[in-house]
């Protein structure tokens, strides 16, 4: 090939890309200017919506009382790590602080020694982020379904919804993950209590989900047939959160 030939076929290559990138910015802005104008649902676009409802479908297909999330041994044991301080202020002594549980056949307010009294479980799991990182910790507490027993709503209901003192946070939990066997309230964290960073009192330790619904310090607990409002749900997350 002559050094005009390499040349003419080198225009030729330049015009394509050119043609090419061009065609692609064109669909890439159209599609990001649809996006921008599609009416939001829950906060995002409803195409993402909708998408987010399609993962929450497949995690929802797997999901079993009897999926377990994987347990590990005392030596994988590793230190807490601090995720968001949400809800947290003011620091709440546990001798004073009460759990209020709503939507029962009355209203129910419980002591943190009220829900030490049920009966006490151990479990080292993973509690995984959204953001990719984990650590595995060992959560000293009781079954939340253990607690929905002893103080039932007085008819089925679909949902529970959890809540820190003055609702600055507030997760949403679909019934089924509420009673799984792995979901604890828990009041200790590596055999020792609760720090105020970690939640003190009392918090949600619930593997099946990303620690967007390990909720912290709750105050309220609330049986609902309304799929309940998601603090990071509202802000573009999954509501379901599940993996």
């Amino acid at each position: 090939m002559s050094e005009e030939d390499i040349q003419r076929e080198l225009r030729r290559l330049t015009r394509r890309g050119f043609i090419t990138g061009a065609v692609a910015a064109g669909v890439g802005f159209g599609a990001y200017k649809f996006l921008r104008t599609r009416p939001p649902e829950e906060g995002v676009a409803w195409p993402f919506r909708k998408m987010l409802r399609i993962n929450e479908s497949i995690a929802r297909g797997y999901f079993s009382e009897h999926r377990l999330s994987p347990t590990f041994r005392r030596s994988d044991i590793t230190a807490p790590r601090i995720n968001g301080h949400q809800g947290l202020s003011p620091e709440v002594d546990a001798a004073s602080w009460r759990i209020t549980i709503e939507g029962a056949a009355a209203p129910i307010s419980l002591t943190l020694d009220d829900v030490k009294s049920l009966p006490h479980h151990e479990q080292i799991t993973e509690l995984r982020c959204i953001e990719g990182w984990s650590v595995i910790n060992k959560w000293t507490g009781v079954r939340l379904g253990d607690l929905i027993a002893k103080y039932p709503p007085p008819s089925p209901v679909s949902y529970v919804a959890l809540e820190t003192p003055g609702r600055g946070y507030y997760v949403g939990l679909d019934i089924d993950s509420a009673l799984h066997p792995q979901t604890l309230l828990a009041w200790m964290i590596n055999d020792q209590p609760l720090s105020w960073h970690h939640g003190a009192p009392l918090r949600l330790a619930i593997p099946v989900k990303y620690g967007i619904k390990n909720i912290k310090r709750i105050a309220t607990i609330r049986y609902t047939n309304v799929r309940p409002a998601d603090f990071w749900g509202e802000r573009g997350y999954d509501w379901y959160a599940g993996h």
